[in-house]
């Protein structure tokens, strides 16, 4: 990857019109059509929004290089669908290789940093609609954090619901990711009770003029089923922070993509930086259960 890494700072340099070349020749992905059907996405949009953690290395997604491996071998595993991702690693990944044939999700806003002060306005800082159809993606991904005593959240809400009518307009996927959220000891924390994910899901339901593009980011919890029966529309389960019990946690994905309504998983950092670094175990044991 040294040398490829080096390829992709001097055409950067020198070239950065291929980019978009590359983007526009890339063989697009194809969404399954059998009913049955579950997606399996990598989701790799943490380092823009200051989040690098994963599990005990605070550093861990700094690297470069190594976030670009880890995505190209996750990815190359049988059974993987697609990637989600900012501009810069989508636009890299296009330019290895790695994502051709593959459904590819923009994230949209990244300003609300891990962190900080105003963590919980979260702006869009990212891929806007016109940008995810210009680079022929299949949609585009935003967190839709909600705190109660927090006068910024109805700014986010607006931001998505705005962001839900242009991609619904593009006739591409608006994939929302809502919490309901509060602050604790400087801390944001999302809320995985049954009830505030229920609520959560009703909110993001109701953005924009229109929902029939509209898929929710969720993240599991045990009673799946009552989160489920509050929405009709589509889901994919979020793989959250590295759980150090890997069984674990594919057991979660496997009892939650059972659930009506469920169509897959859509995971970061528990298989890009699993416990034991073992890339494509990771990943194939989460595919195992789709």
């Amino acid at each position: 990857m040294a040398a490829t890494l080096e390829g992709i700072r001097d055409l950067r340099t020198h070239a950065p019109g291929r980019i978009a070349e590359v983007l526009a020749a890339r063989p697009r992905g194809e969404f399954p059509t059998d009913p049955s059907a579950r997606l399996m996405i990598i989701a790799a949009d943490h380092p823009a929004r200051g989040a690098l953690t994963a599990g005990p290395r605070p550093l861990a997604m700094g690297d470069r290089r190594d976030l670009l491996e880890r995505c190209a071998t996750a990815l190359a595993r049988p059974g993987v669908h697609g990637f989600l991702g900012t501009a810069e690693i989508v636009e890299e990944l296009a330019l290895l290789g790695a994502l051709d044939g593959k459904l590819v999700y923009g994230s949209m806003n990244r300003g609300g940093l891990a962190g900080a002060a105003f963590e919980l306005d979260d702006r869009f800082t990212g891929y806007d609609a016109d940008g995810i159809v210009a680079s022929g993606l299949d949609g585009g991904k935003m967190l839709l954090r909600i705190d109660y005593d927090e006068p910024a959240s109805v700014a986010t809400m607006e931001s998505a619901a705005r962001a839900v009518d242009a991609l619904a307009a593009a006739g591409v996927m608006a994939m929302v990711e809502p919490f309901i959220s509060t602050r604790a000891e400087g801390r944001v924390r999302n809320d995985l009770s049954v009830e505030a994910v229920v609520r959560s899901v009703t909110i993001a339901a109701g953005l924009g003029r229109t929902s029939a593009h509209t898929w929710l980011k969720l993240p599991y919890v045990p009673e799946m089923e009552r989160v489920m029966a509050a929405t009709s529309l589509p889901a994919l389960i979020l793989g959250g922070e590295v759980d150090p019990d890997p069984g674990a946690a594919a057991e979660g994905w496997a009892r939650a993509v059972q659930v009506p309504g469920v169509k897959g998983l859509i995971i970061g950092r528990s298989l890009l930086y699993p416990p034991d670094d073992d890339v494509e175990a990771a990943v194939d044991r989460a595919v195992s259960v789709l």
